[in-house]
């Protein structure tokens, strides 16, 4: 097993001069952290691939240096993309559109048709480098924001493929998210969906994708397991770590040590707050600097005793926005030490530089409280490794509720980044702090972090693909599709004696949004038509339908009619009977209940039949519907404790009925009358369950759609069900 590695950038950059392409690692956090699973690759880990953008435009005449290099150094390949296309696409759709929508700041978001399309093409391109690139056996894993059409693209060429998506920044509500044009959000969520695995940093990010999922394509979840089409996607938490030891040892090094002395001198006698993040609006700079500005001036006792040291890293320099930002943040450096400063000392340190990783492990080691307070941050790596840079386990972390980690760090002073006075308050408390106290959190988050390191999310992550991957495969098995679909139909061309028993909706006719517009077309017609012209066949059409409806669609053709669910049994040319004895007068008390709930949700309605009641809500709000139906639920629970019905929870459906009559009942009393040598049913809602149940082994029992289910094998859905029917009929006929 070979792991793929997909991501925008790859793990060096390279920029291209007259002398030809220069290579240097980058320094990003995914980079960082996955380049440090791989360099410890053992025999539990798989070989690797990694595919991505070099950071530059190439020219024609150096991409065979960059490709052997890649190649060579890191096991990569670069994906060469023009300049024009990564302005449209990285610093237009990613970096205007989807980077501040996903971070909560929609008014600095752009819908620009253009972005939109290159966002498009740059995936389409890096699914055909993917696609060349890949062996039998590959497993394939996405990163991030920039490639989200990318699993459904490589789905729709390999569909049986094992492919993770992972988002390193939050997901947005629903109510965010919504803001991109329909066709967009479909299209990321139809993408993403074509992962085997879809990962988030937290909860509450995986939350807000299943929300979106669900209003977005329909998709309920079960559990984070979401079944689309033949498959299941599961949506998963893996809060990535870092690289614990590293940082550690290199915390504890000599050569660290001999930098944090000489950064000492500088500050002595002073508490040291630090805070490293790099140029964007979502990393609350500004907040950052009001709130010590609100400590400064609170708290006149602390002036010339400590000292905040901000590091800033240049990012995306050539964007005004961006340059804009930059001129605030140095403006507001310059009024806090005109205000507060003196010739003897400075309050507030500003260094607009990339920091080395020997640096910034330097000042982790140094400071005695550390300042991360984002706005909204996917993780936030740098709050875990500076606890992993405390061998003393000596220091205090302020750390933003807004950063994914603050759901790791507990231990940490949490605060909210958008209330001064909440940092004011945090750093009185950070700087008050005793050794003991700080020893006795920091102890409890080092252990957390060295146990759920960098490593440990990778190998979860492809554990879980694998996990999926084998469930898939055991699903496949009973896909009714190649060996077992050729032998079911050879089957039933050699069998004398056929018995069908077939459902109706979402088994003959996909599932519509009110019972009324699930009406039989002319196809089917056509193929019911032509397998009741066999005189070897029996065919039954057992449903939940009320017998009117099963009267006026098929009472002119040969079948046997079973409606409200065993309730009815009609055989050709024969009247309606009941197959149990029963009463409606219990709908009289359970009317009014159903009702109420149908005025309390909009798109509700309530469908009567002889001896049944049913409350559909396949048209309501999906969120609201679920709760408005456990509800309904419960209030039946006591109303009918004493009257001989059952209450049915079906596919965005509720019925109430008679007890003691089902579809496996009606099924027996059917087949008892005439035996078979080739029996078939299909259903696709658990009411089916108990036709699949009262079948004997030797009948193909086949449950539309996946589910856990009594029956033999699966189909897709109606479609598939209508094609295998086509063929039983027609053998001849080509498909339409």
């Amino acid at each position: 097993m070979r792991l793929v590695i997909v991501s925008n950038r790859l793990p060096f950059t390279v920029s291209c001069g007259n002398g030809g392409p220069e290579f240097k690692s980058s320094s990003g956090g995914l980079s960082t952290g996955l380049a440090s699973y791989l360099r410890q690759a053992s025999g539990n880990r798989p070989d690797y691939f990694w595919l991505g953008w070099p950071g530059a435009e190439v020219a024609p005449e150096h991409q065979a240096a960059v490709k052997k290099f890649g190649e060579e150094q890191f096991k990569c390949a670069p994906v060469f993309l023009p300049e024009k296309s990564m302005e449209r696409f990285y610093h237009g759709f990613c970096n205007k559109t989807i980077w501040p929508l996903f971070h909560y700041f929609p008014p600095v978001a752009q819908y620009d048709e253009q972005f939109w399309q290159e966002y498009r093409n740059v995936n389409h391109i890096f699914g055909e480098a993917v696609v060349s690139a890949l062996r039998p056996d590959d497993m394939v894993w996405i990163h991030d924001y920039h490639l989200m059409l990318l699993p459904g693209i490589i789905r729709g060429k390999f569909p049986d493929l094992s492919v993770g998506f992972f988002l390193h920044t939050p997901f947005p509500s629903y109510e965010l998210f919504r803001m991109l044009p329909r066709a967009w959000r479909e299209e990321i969520i139809g993408g993403l969906l074509g992962a085997s695995v879809v990962g988030f940093h937290t909860h509450d990010y995986a939350r807000d994708f299943l929300t979106s999922v669900l209003r977005t394509a329909g998709h309920e979840h079960q559990l984070g397991s979401l079944t689309v089409n033949d498959r299941v996607v599961k949506v998963d938490t893996f809060p990535m770590g870092v690289d614990f030891d590293r940082f550690h040892r290199a915390a504890a090094a000599a050569e660290t040590q001999r930098r944090v002395a000489e950064l000492s001198t500088t500050c002595v006698g002073q508490k040291v707050i630090f805070s490293v993040d790099r140029l964007d609006y979502t990393k609350g700079l500004i907040n950052r600097l009001r709130g010590y500005d609100l400590f400064l001036k609170r708290n006149p006792q602390w002036h010339g005793k400590v000292v905040f040291i901000v590091s800033v890293a240049p990012s995306r320099v050539g964007v005004e926005s961006y340059q804009a930002m930059k001129l605030e943040l140095e403006q507001m450096v310059g009024r806090i030490v005109g205000v507060y400063g003196t010739v003897q000392w400075t309050p507030l340190v500003y260094q607009f530089r990339n920091l080395g990783f020997e640096e910034i492990v330097a000042f982790y080691r140094l400071c005695d409280v550390a300042l991360i307070t984002p706005l909204r941050d996917g993780m936030n790596l740098v709050a875990k490794e500076f606890i992993a840079s405390r061998p003393d386990q000596k220091g205090v972390l302020i750390l933003s509720e807004m950063a994914g980690a603050a759901k790791e760090m507990g231990e940490a002073i949490i605060i909210n980044p958008f209330h001064h006075e909440e940092f004011a308050g945090a750093l009185e408390q950070a700087l008050a702090m005793s050794e003991d106290e700080q020893i006795r959190r920091n102890r409890i988050l080092q252990e957390r972090l060295q146990r759920y390191n960098v490593n440990r999310w990778a190998e979860d992550f492809i554990q879980a693909m694998v996990s999926v991957e084998k469930s898939d495969a055991a699903r496949r098995a009973r896909l009714l599709t190649g060996r077992a679909y050729t032998s079911v139909l050879q089957q039933y061309r050699a069998a004398q004696r056929r018995k069908m028993l077939l459902d109706y909706d979402g088994t003959l006719v996909p599932l519509a949004s009110e019972p009324r517009f699930a009406q039989p077309d002319s196809e089917l017609a056509d193929v019911l038509a032509g397998l009741c012209a066999d005189s070897r066949n029996e065919v039954a059409i057992i449903s939940g339908r009320p017998r009117r409806d099963l009267e006026m669609w098929f009472g002119k053709l040969p079948i046997t009619l079973v409606a409200e669910h065993g309730v009815w049994l009609r055989r050709p040319d024969s009247e309606w009977r009941l197959l149990k004895n029963m009463s409606a007068e219990w709908k009289e008390r359970v009317r009014p209940i159903l009702q109420l709930h149908v005025d309390r949700l909009p798109g509700a309605l309530l469908e009567e039949k002889e001896f049944s009641l049913a409350w559909h809500f396949r048209r309501a709000d999906p969120e609201q519907a679920p709760q408005r139906a456990k509800e309904l639920l419960d209030d039946l629970a006591g109303y009918t404790r004493n009257i001989d019905v059952q209450v049915l929870e079906g596919n965005k459906v509720v019925e109430v009925r008679n007890s003691g009559v089902n579809k496996g009942t009606a099924a027996m009393e059917w087949l008892a009358a005439r035996e078979a040598d080739f029996l078939i049913g299909i259903g696709d809602d658990w009411t089916d369950e108990d036709l699949f149940r009262a079948l004997p082994p030797t009948a193909f029992s086949i449950r539309v759609g996946l589910a856990n289910t009594s029956a033999r094998y699966y189909l897709g859905n109606s479609g598939a069900v209508r094609r295998m029917l086509r063929e039983m009929a027609f053998p001849l006929r080509e498909a339409p």
